[in-house]
């Protein structure tokens, strides 16, 4: 790895630092981390799964990934709203993802949160969507630098707030910054990764959800 924040890959191109040529991680750095997603089911998912990181690797949760969707019925926000408590004595003897009663509970809820705000918005995707900084909340170049000093923004603070107002659970700050930065909100592959191109002409061409409002 060099000063600038970027790593040789086993292709001769350079990217992202973070994943460190693990070969799980780098697919993910490539075909998923800050492509725009719109799709309510990954977007739960992820908001889920970035809850159940606090205090361990993106790394630890992806590689339980599938465990989590397996045991989540693939994070259909129909469904696990519907989980009782024997679901959560379920998950909380489930090997396979992170046994944690509080985070398997707060999944629950926002699942139900998720619901409410469905019925508000249309989709999920309408909401976070709106949230998408400008450019001028945006830094003027994404560097190694930069992107280190960012764990969380006014924007993903709002987000927080707002979505603790309306009884969701394990969505600080830092979580929130981490789920727009994968779901694509903002571009932090930083200047000179193959992919950071890549992804800046996916988001111009994404067609943002909007709210879906009743006649």
């Amino acid at each position: 790895m060099s000063d600038d924040g970027l790593i040789l890959g086993d292709d001769g191109n350079r990217r992202c630092a973070w994943h460190d040529n693990k070969g799980d991680y780098q697919r993910y750095h490539d075909n998923e981390w800050g492509r725009p997603m719109a799709d309510d089911t990954r977007l739960f998912e992820k908001i889920c799964l970035e809850g159940f990181q606090s205090g361990l690797s993106w790394l630890t949760i992806l590689r339980k990934r599938e465990n989590f969707r397996a045991a989540f019925a693939g994070f259909d926000i129909d469904k696990v709203a519907l989980f009782d408590a024997d679901d959560v004595e379920r998950l909380v003897l489930d090997a396979g993802i992170i046994r944690h009663r509080g985070k398997i509970n707060s999944t629950i809820n926002n699942a139900n949160r998720a619901l409410e705000m469905r019925e508000e918005f249309g989709t999920l995707a309408a909401y976070f969507w709106g949230w998408e900084p400008g450019p001028d909340d945006r830094p003027d170049a994404m560097d190694a630098k930069t992107l280190m000093a960012i764990a969380k923004t006014d924007i993903s603070t709002a987000i927080s707030k707002d979505l603790k107002k309306r009884g969701w659970s394990f969505v600080g700050p830092t979580t929130v910054y981490a789920f727009m930065q994968a779901m694509g909100l903002v571009n932090d592959h930083i200047e000179g990764c193959i992919i950071r191109q890549e992804v800046e002409a996916l988001r111009r061409d994404f067609v943002r959800p909007v709210i879906k409002t009743t006649a």
